[in-house]
């Protein structure tokens, strides 16, 4: 399945009891058509409030519902931030989070003086000035792979934290808008967003974009910057 979904109102993407999951109203959506205990697996997970224009996840079933009947089914008992855009078979040893061979990140800013009540929920609202060349060649210097130990999140029981970033760009859009695209073999718990909090200092000018490689060789959260709001994260694509 090929997913979008707004996070705004969702505890994130994984089960968590009774508490208002993305993956909860999956599995409790298409059981309901399939009359099954479905068990789903995303390619990521996304924190509380993070958007997703293009989650993959699959599941087993033993249903023999043709697949665009259980498609057209569950989507007709999702709730209104939650869409299938696609649904398929695929072979039984496919796993969404597995076979992934690189997944992209878009976060976006909204750098304005005035908030603007309708992105609340979508962007980051900053009012004061962003140089954007400061924070295109600090992106640059991320690119490869490296230790992202100073941009994982506190905690996070991960074996190691040595990832590819294959691209990041970001690029001024429209109406006072800044996009950010990060593209990675894989990524940390709060990468992206520790990333863009660090990116932002440095854009508002608290330090040199060189800093970022002291930052990184540190291998200390501590020294990286501010975790960026949830709000601005969407999952824009996975590649397989």
């Amino acid at each position: 399945m090929v997913l979008e979904y707004d996070g705004t109102a969702y505890r994130g993407w994984q089960r968590q009891g009774n508490l208002p999951t993305i993956q909860k109203i999956l599995e409790e959506s298409i059981g309901r058509i399939t009359q099954e205990s479905i068990t789903l697996f995303g390619s990521g997970r996304t924190d509380a409030g993070v958007h997703a224009l293009h989650q993959v996840a699959n599941f087993k079933t033993e249903s023999r519902i043709p697949v665009d009947n259980l498609f057209r089914g569950t989507n007709s008992l999702l709730p209104w931030d939650i869409a299938i855009k696609e649904m398929r078979e695929v072979e039984d040893d496919f796993h969404s989070r597995y076979a992934a061979k690189s997944k992209s990140y878009l976060y976006r800013i909204l750098n304005s003086p005035v908030r603007s009540p309708l992105q609340r929920n979508y962007a980051w609202f900053i009012p004061y000035a962003l140089d954007i060349d400061k924070m295109t060649k600090t992106l640059s210097l991320l690119c490869g792979n490296n230790d992202f130990t100073s941009f994982c999140a506190m905690g996070s029981d991960v074996k190691h934290c040595i990832r590819t970033i294959l691209r990041a760009e970001i690029r001024k859009e429209p109406e006072r808008m800044i996009s950010i695209t990060i593209e990675a073999d894989g990524f940390l718990r709060h990468m992206v967003r520790n990333i863009v909090g660090t990116v932002v200092e440095i854009g508002a000018g608290k330090d040199a974009p060189e800093t970022i490689r002291d930052i990184l060789e540190a291998k200390d959260r501590g020294r990286a910057g501010i975790t960026a709001p949830p709000q601005g994260l969407f999952l824009q694509a996975v590649r397989y």
